[in-house]
């Protein structure tokens, strides 16, 4: 029992941090987008720098989750 408990919390304490790099790069990439999409628009800026920002991000998850599929271990029937 006590292995268990120590294992969901190792997990729990991993999912913690990678939401918190998650979150972290999530304002650094939006601030970049801003950054130079919003002078390029100008007050349309934001929107089309929301816009980028989240079809990038879209486009990149697809792309890794197609990627980490391929990688895990399929179980093979017997």
């Amino acid at each position: 029992m006590k292995k268990a408990i120590v294992e969901k919390l190792t997990a729990l304490i991993t999912a913690a941090f990678g939401l918190v790099a998650a979150l972290a790069w999530n304002e650094a990439i939006k601030a970049i987008f801003a950054a130079y999409i919003k002078p390029v628009f100008g007050p349309m800026g934001e929107m089309w720098s929301m816009l980028a920002y989240a079809v990038v991000v879209t486009f990149i998850a697809v792309i890794a989750t197609i990627w980490i599929s391929k990688l895990a271990p399929r179980k093979k029937k017997v």
